[in-house]
């Protein structure tokens, strides 16, 4: 007898013999990247008043992180199918830690957001290479927990960066934030070196520029990896549309310290993760495509409710940070979900489809902070409004995906 097609292509080859790695190193790639991306975010106000520049202007130093990861994970995912996990992770997390000690010195805004960027090339190391070794260990729906998981863990990082920002840029100036971004970098390092696997099973060929450019054409036209990564997109859409709107909110609408920020966005955090519980918990029985709606929806509804909140009532912190905790609880549900479909289209190209779908996150990202960054006023409407149009987008792919029998 022949084993289905979808059997084939959800269980990895060869895992049986495969070292898994062990999960608080995963959880610790994993945050690295969401840990340096915002623990500047409270101080950017200062940065922007350090530099003498506008708030849009020090708003790059956000923008362009995402694009650096955008273009970091395109490059990623097949060295990594081809070289391995391991040698990348050691060389991602080495640029980082170069980046980090180049910003903390940087002499004006220019070469601290390019600090920035190639700091952010460096950081989605871990990011792309743990979701892809995740998948070189276990079956998609087993993928999906595991990875709700690593990122419920991964949520302690940027759950308390914005905070630690915070406190340092008030009291030592925002110079700190990176010199401690540089330790980090450096005890990541050795702890890699020292205690990770390698979890590629086969090598495949460095296709080279126009077999790399083929590859992720045919994951494109794969309409289910279209479904999947532009959810994942979408919902990420909406919550750097909140990262990129809420300092300037918190801090220059309400006139609030950038700590409050920080302590505010714990409680988002805290969302974020329990809707990673709900997935590691329910992944295999529900299954991907069931959660993930149920993710996206609670999503749609936590945008709409902000939008709503910042129009209809008073100024307050809750107006915004309320529904925020409602939409980070569906992305929460809906991202493992996302990636781990994604990631079992082409299972022996899992790397080039983390890079992929990551850079797809990323660039929709940053076209979110570009337009919060250029419209928001003080009052969160702008904020509000692009997490509403983000949330949407996800439901367009989700339908689109219905039709097409792609879910």
């Amino acid at each position: 007898m022949t084993a289905p097609r979808e059997a084939i292509e959800s269980a990895p080859e060869a895992a049986a013999w495969r070292a898994v790695p062990p999960a608080w190193l995963l959880v610790a790639l994993t945050s690295i990247g969401p840990f340096s991306l915002q623990i500047i975010l409270p101080a950017l106000p200062a940065v922007a008043r350090g530099f003498a520049v506008s708030p849009a202007t020090a708003q790059l130093a956000l923008t362009l992180f995402l694009v650096g990861v955008a273009l970091g994970q395109l490059l990623y995912g097949p060295l990594s199918d081809r070289y391995g996990r391991r040698p990348c992770a050691l060389a991602g997390l080495a640029l980082f830690l170069l980046a980090s000690t180049a910003a903390a010195a940087a002499p004006s805004v220019g070469w601290l957001v390019l600090g920035r960027m190639v700091q952010a090339v460096g950081a989605c190391s871990g990011m792309v290479l743990a979701r892809a070794m995740i998948r070189d260990c276990y079956p998609r729906e087993k993928s999906a927990s595991v990875m709700a998981y690593v990122f419920m863990g991964m949520t302690v990082a940027p759950m308390v960066a914005p905070a630690i920002g915070g406190a340092l840029g008030q009291w030592l100036g925002w110079r700190a934030i990176f010199g401690l971004a540089a330790t980090a970098g450096a005890a990541l390092l050795a702890a890699t070196a020292a205690r990770l696997p390698e979890t590629l099973a086969v090598a495949q060929r460095l296709p080279g520029i126009a077999g790399f450019l083929r590859a992720n054409l045919a994951l494109l036209r794969r309409p289910a990896f279209a479904v999947y990564a532009g959810s994942f997109a979408a919902t990420s859409g909406v919550f750097f549309a909140f990262l990129a709107g809420a300092p300037f909110v918190v801090v220059d609408g309400l006139g609030l310290s950038p700590t409050t920020y920080g302590l505010a966005f714990i409680v988002v955090s805290l969302a974020y993760a329990g809707g990673n519980f709900v997935t590691a918990r329910l992944a295999q029985r529900l299954g991907v495509v069931r959660l993930l709606s149920l993710g996206t929806g609670v999503t749609l509804a936590g945008a709409a409710l902000a939008l709503a909140a910042v129009l209809a009532l008073p100024p307050h912190i809750a107006n915004l940070f309320g529904p925020a905790m409602l939409m980070a609880l569906g992305n929460g549900v809906a991202q493992a979900n996302a990636m781990a479909g994604a990631v079992s289209v082409r299972p022996k190209l899992a790397g080039t489809a983390s890079g992929l779908a990551g850079a797809l996150q990323m660039g929709f990202g940053a076209a979110m902070t570009l337009l919060v960054g250029a419209t928001e006023t003080g009052s969160g409407v702008a904020t509000a409004a692009f997490m509403l149009a983000a949330a949407l987008a996800c439901q367009a792919f989700l339908f689109a995906g219905r039709r097409s029998g792609a879910l």
